[in-house]
C-alpha cells in the first residue's frame, strides 16, 4: 500500500491547482454573482488541457484512477459552481460509455465536449418532479414505433439544461418492470419537441446552469437508444424472468461518478478551510483567536476530516479504476462522508468571523451556500446512508451463506 501520489500525478495536481488560482478563483465571485456560463473560464481551461476529451483521456490512463478525483478537487477549490459548469458534461458521458454502443460512443462523446476550439456541454437529464433520488419512479415515458421512438415528460433540476449539444434522457419504456424497464436515449439541442425552462435561480453553485427540460412527443431515430434495441429487450426479459441483476444504467453511471462528486466536496471544503486559516494568521485579533485552545481544536478536526474525506474518496476512486466491486458501498460512503464534512465545516468556519462571513464578498458565505448541493444531486446523503446499509447487509448475508456452505461442507466430510 503506497499513498504517495507518482511524480504525473504530482504535475498534474499543481497544473490543476494553477489554473484554479489564475483563472478561476479572479472570476468566481462574478460568475456567482451573474450566473452565467462561463464560457471564457471554459476556453482557457481547454486552451490548457483541462477541458474535453483530450483532459478526460489523460484523467483515464491514470493507473490508479486518482487523477480524476485530483482534478475534481482543485477544480473545486477554485470555484464550486464553475467547476460542475465544466464537468457536468462528464455525466452525460459517463452515461453514454456505460450504456453506449462503440459506435454511438464514437458518434455521441465528442459532442458532448466540442472538439478542437469548439467548446460544447452536455447534460444527463434523470431528475423529475415526483422522483428525484428515487429512480425507480421515473415517469417520463418512451414508447416504440415504425418511426423509433417518441418521449414524453419532465426533467427538473438538470445541470447544463438549454445550454447543452446533448442531452442524455432517462425514461421508462415498461413501468411494471421498474428501474430494470427504463432505457437511456440521446436526444440532440434543436430535436422537435424538446423544449427548456428559464435557468433557475439557485441557492449555490450559481455559474453552472441549471433548468427544467421538457419533452413533449419528441421523436429521435432508433440509433439514439443507447445500447440499441437487443440489449434492451434482453434486459427487459431477465427482469422479466425475476434476474435482480436487470438494473438502471443510469446507477452504474452514477456509481461511477459518485467518488467525483466526494472529491469535489473536499477540494470546496480545503478552500473554506484554508481561506480562514490564512485571515486568521493576517490580523492580531485573528493571531489572538488561533492562540485559543477551542479555535485550535476546532481547526485541526477539519483538517482530520478532510483528510478522512479525500481517503475514502481515493480508495473509491482506485477500486472503480481496477474494476473491482464496491460491494459495501465504498463509492457512496465517500459521496456521503465528504458532503457532510462539507456542510458542516463550512458552516462551522463561519462562525469563526461571526457577522463579517455573511456579507456578499466574503468566500465563506459563499462556500457555505455552494456545500449543501454535495448532500443533493446525484443521490441524496439520506439515499446514500440507505444505499450503503443496503448493500453492508447484502454483503452480510452473503458470508452467512458462505460460512454456512463450509460447515455443511466440512460436516458431511467429517461424516462421511
Amino acid at each position: 500500500m503506497d499513498f504517495a501520489l507518482s511524480d504525473a500525478q504530482l504535475e498534474w495536481r499543481d497544473h490543476c491547482h494553477n489554473f484554479a488560482v489564475e483563472t478561476m478563483r479572479p472570476a468566481a465571485l462574478r460568475y456567482d454573482r451573474d450566473q452565467q456560463v462561463p464560457w471564457d473560464v471554459l476556453r482557457e481551461a481547454r486552451a490548457r488541457g483541462l477541458h474535453g476529451l483530450e483532459a478526460v483521456g489523460r484523467m483515464a490512463r491514470d493507473p490508479d484512477g486518482l487523477s480524476a478525483a485530483i482534478y475534481a478537487e482543485e477544480m473545486h477549490w477554485g470555484c464550486a459552481g464553475i467547476a460542475l459548469a465544466m464537468s457536468a458534461s462528464w455525466l452525460a458521458a459517463t452515461a453514454i460509455l456505460s450504456a453506449g454502443t462503440q459506435e454511438q460512443v464514437a458518434r455521441w462523446l465528442p459532442e458532448c465536449y466540442g472538439v478542437g476550439d469548439e467548446i460544447q456541454l452536455a447534460a444527463l437529464a434523470v431528475t423529475e418532479p415526483a422522483a428525484g433520488s428515487d429512480v425507480h419512479s421515473l415517469r417520463t415515458s418512451a414508447r416504440h414505433d415504425r418511426d423509433g421512438w417518441v418521449l414524453d415528460g419532465n426533467k427538473v433540476l438538470i445541470s447544463n439544461a438549454g445550454v447543452a449539444e446533448v442531452n442524455v434522457v432517462v425514461a421508462t419504456v415498461d413501468r411494471s418492470l421498474g428501474a430494470a424497464g427504463q432505457a437511456t436515449f440521446v436526444v440532440p439541442r434543436g430535436t422537435p419537441g424538446l423544449s427548456f425552462g428559464p435557468n433557475l435561480d439557485k441557492l449555490g453553485v450559481r455559474a453552472s446552469p441549471t433548468a427544467e427540460l421538457s419533452l413533449q412527443d419528441c421523436r429521435i431515430p432508433e440509433e439514439n437508444l443507447l445500447g440499441g434495441p437487443d440489449r434492451l429487450a434482453k434486459r427487459m426479459e431477465r427482469a422479466q424472468g425475476g434476474n435482480p441483476a436487470a438494473a438502471s444504467e443510469v446507477l452504474t453511471a452514477f456509481e461511477a461518478t459518485r467518488p467525483l462528486v466526494g472529491a469535489g466536496a473536499v477540494g470546496l471544503t480545503r478552500a473554506a478551510y484554508e481561506w480562514t486559516a490564512d485571515r486568521l494568521a493576517d490580523s492580531p485579533a485573528g493571531i489572538a483567536l488561533l492562540r485559543q485552545s477551542g479555535t485550535q481544536q476546532f481547526l485541526a478536526e477539519v483538517a482530520t476530516e478532510i483528510d478522512a474525506a479525500r481517503l475514502l474518496v481515493w480508495r473509491a476512486a482506485w477500486m472503480g479504476r481496477r474494476g473491482l466491486a464496491t460491494r459495501n458501498g465504498e463509492g457512496s460512503m465517500s459521496k456521503l462522508k465528504a458532503a457532510d464534512v462539507a456542510v458542516w465545516a463550512t458552516s462551522s468556519l463561519m462562525d469563526l468571523f461571526g457577522p463579517e462571513a455573511a456579507r456578499g464578498d466574503n468566500p465563506l458565505q459563499k462556500f457555505f451556500r455552494d456545500a449543501k448541493v454535495f448532500q443533493i444531486f446525484e443521490g441524496t446523503a439520506q439515499i446514500q446512508r440507505q444505499v450503503i446499509s443496503g448493500l453492508q447487509l447484502k454483503e452480510a448475508r452473503r458470508r452467512r451463506v458462505e460460512m454456512a456452505g463450509k460447515d455443511a461442507g466440512g460436516n458431511a466430510g467429517a461424516t462421511s
